[in-house]
């Protein structure tokens, strides 16, 4: 007998066995009625891979890295003209076939994590079996055709951290957002400077005018003070100053007229 072991526990390994048995005998059979309802998959099924081809830039890295050698692409090269004028040409590559043989395939899901452009995506898919096995090499158009069975995206979890991609480009729309507000700080600071000079050329002005008015009306006042001080003067000045007559030629002193009879 191994030590530390009683003998009360040898079947309670053996007790749980038949537990189990147990309750699996009891319970009754469940039979997938397929194909009349369709079974149902976990979401991350391995069906099929679908091709979304507008994102495709013929790289050929899912068929340099495919352990079987089962993609097949083709493409050529066409010249873009230049975008704007002056500009260079440019030379992009086409895609004229991408086609997978299943029979070859063996499900790594290799091609769609190594695809740096998210051309490639799995599909539940599983209904394409053929009977012969040359058909079961598809084409674009079939790898197309199974491209809208691919389900969305699990949500991710509220915990988890965002994606370099995402916080890349959540950084440069917070810096561009940030750019925006501060210009838009910065012309209404100059709206408000231009409304406050224009409040200080509008004070400036109605204090000139004020100033003017008032010295307008001082010398209003200097005037009417002045005509009514030689207003009052002027009879003063007749008073004071006795009549003066006029010259008489006719008449001569007493004196002159001795002297000149003697």
């Amino acid at each position: 007998m191994a030590a530390g072991k009683t003998p009360g526990r040898l079947g309670s390994g053996l007790a749980k066995g038949l537990a189990v048995t147990l309750r699996t005998m009891t319970k009754r059979s469940v039979t997938e009625q397929y194909p009349d309802v369709q079974p149902d998959l976990a979401p991350r099924t391995r069906g099929v891979i679908g091709l979304f081809e507008e994102n495709c830039t013929v790289c050929m890295l899912c068929a340099r890295e495919c352990p079987d050698w089962c993609i097949y692409i083709d493409s050529h090269k066409e010249t873009v003209p230049p975008a704007a004028p002056g500009g260079r040409e440019r030379s992009r590559n086409v895609l004229d076939r991408f086609a997978i043989d299943f029979s070859l395939c063996m499900y790594c899901g290799i091609c769609v994590e190594v695809c740096p452009f998210d051309a490639l995506f799995w599909s539940p898919e599983f209904e394409y079996a053929e009977t012969d096995i040359h058909e079961l090499t598809h084409e674009r158009d079939k790898l197309r055709e199974w491209m809208w069975t691919v389900p969305e995206p699990p949500a991710l979890d509220p915990a988890a951290e965002d994606p370099k991609e995402i916080a890349a480009a959540r950084k440069a729309a917070d810096k561009l957002a940030a750019q925006e507000r501060a210009e838009a700080e910065a012309v209404q600071e100059r709206e408000r400077e231009r409304e406050r000079e224009r409040e200080r050329a509008e004070a400036e002005q109605a204090a000139r005018a004020v100033e003017a008015a008032q010295a307008e009306q001082e010398a209003k006042e200097a005037r009417a003070a002045e005509e009514e001080q030689a207003t009052t003067d002027a009879p003063q000045a007749d008073q004071a100053t006795p009549p003066i007559a006029p010259p008489d030629h006719h008449h001569r002193p007493p004196e002159q007229k001795e002297e000149g009879e003697a």
